[in-house]
């Protein structure tokens, strides 16, 4: 990491943001942990199936808010002050949080899907105010380096979350949401003003008119609406592979702290592509890895379904050292480690056309319409993968399949290319198919 990125540390018009990022996004794996780790070792007990089920009902409530709410709230973004609405999301966030606690004590199912969907409500809040926050208070040369650290941030409080989620008695973790819900509205507290542009259009509340027009209004930048359909397509395959650590460790024969060393894996991996995008590109907003990134994420996912194709269960249940020691396992180890840095250096630079590419005035909708896009893709590729599985494909099947599906994507990305590189590679293309012979 250069050092102007490690310098937004230490200025307020970067730090307070982060922060409150940083500290919701571990708030939400926090209680979600908690709350599934509560399910299936103590309410359901013993019914596994039941637990499962639970977990994925629950994903389904925390992503619902995305596609009722992001139309309004890329609106409000746009609208209103975006500082004093990430102090009002931390307010509720307290509130919530409050009712979190005794839905944890108290173990009501009810309740506990309750606080989940206004969790995914909060967040859904928040998600236009961050990233259209941050072209205002940042230069241009910054805003790659900032874009980064918030990504490589985020994918490290979902790890600590979901780690913490899981070491925590319901009450121990009740007490650390409400601590850490009241440091994130300390840190909202110091974010600079982040007015509106001179364009404040009303607030269409009717939910489905307004997020049919802001994903229309996206799609009219095609620049734009690609960089959120690689965002999208992205965030898919994420929620694919991390949705199938747990299946794979139960095909190892592996211990469950082995499915927590994978995500471990994927999130540091991660984070650490997003740095080093940020500092191959130095300060400058471009696009010009994202296609061989997009590659080489593609072929690691297929060597991934070929390496798990390969891989036999232990025959007693093993630990992360164990599994390690295994010469077998390191294949699978880099496919991991590989698919998570290509993944962060493929993102980051989407993310800063996000914020770069469309209209000021309607940067927060643009933001809105990326998420409403990302979750429309993640449930169709889940249910696409639903079908596979429900046809008897297994893991290594279903990494083949994205990985083939990975392809198609580094394929689109090349138009984020510029004009004489496309035109360069299109004459090399041409020249080898003469050499070879073909037409």
């Amino acid at each position: 990491m250069s050092a102007p990125e490690l310098s937004l540390l230490a200025k307020r018009r970067f730090l307070p943001l982060f922060a409150t990022q940083f500290l919701g996004a571990f708030n939400d794996n926090l209680y979600r942990s908690a709350m599934l780790f509560l399910v299936s070792f103590t309410l359901y007990r013993g019914e596994a199936d039941r637990a499962a089920m639970v977990a994925v009902i629950a994903g389904g409530v925390f992503i619902l808010p995305y596609f009722l709410f992001s139309s309004v709230s890329g609106q409000l973004a746009d609208r209103i002050d975006k500082a004093r609405i990430a102090r009002a999301v931390k307010i509720a966030e307290i509130g919530i949080m409050g009712i979190g606690c005794w839905g944890l004590h108290s173990g009501s199912m009810p309740l506990l899907m309750t606080v989940l969907f206004a969790m995914g409500t909060h967040s859904t809040l928040f998600g236009p105010v961050k990233y259209s926050m941050l072209p205002q208070h940042l230069s241009e040369t910054e805003l790659m380096g900032g874009t980064g650290l918030v990504e490589a941030g985020t994918f490290l409080a979902i790890l600590l979350g979901q780690i913490t989620g899981g070491l925590m008695s319901a009450d121990t973790a009740s007490v650390l949401l409400l601590g850490v819900a009241a440091l994130g509205l300390a840190a909202s507290l110091f974010i600079p003003p982040a007015p509106p542009a001179a364009d404040r259009p009303a607030v269409e509340l009717n939910l489905v008119r307004s997020t049919a027009e802001i994903v229309r209004h996206a799609r009219r930048n095609r620049p734009l609406f690609l960089a959120i359909l690689g965002i999208s397509w992205f965030f898919a395959l994420g929620a694919v592979l991390t949705q199938q650590f747990v299946p794979l460790v139960g095909h190892l024969n592996a211990a469950p702290e082995v499915g927590a060393f994978f995500l471990g894996l994927f999130s540091v991996g991660v984070a650490i592509g997003s740095l080093l995008v940020s500092r191959l590109l130095g300060g400058e907003i471009s696009a010009r890895y994202v296609p061989a990134s997009a590659l080489v994420l593609a072929l690691a996912v297929m060597d991934l379904g070929f390496t798990v194709h390969g891989l036999h269960p232990a025959e007693t249940t093993v630990g992360v050292a164990d599994f390690l020691a295994r010469p077998s396992s390191w294949r699978l180890v880099a496919d991991l480690g590989v698919i998570a840095m290509a993944g962060g250096v493929f993102i980051v630079p989407l993310y800063a056309l996000l914020q770069t590419l469309g209209d000021p005035a309607s940067r927060s909708r643009d933001v809105a319409a990326n998420n409403i896009v990302n979750a429309a893709g993640m449930v169709l590729v889940s249910a696409g993968v639903a079908g596979l599985m429900a046809i008897g494909a297994d893991s290594a099947m279903l990494f083949g399949v994205l990985g083939l599906l990975g392809l198609v994507a580094a394929a689109v990305a090349c138009a984020f290319l510029p004009e004489p590189v496309r035109r360069r590679w299109a004459g090399r293309f041409l020249r080898l198919r003469h050499a070879l012979g073909r037409p």
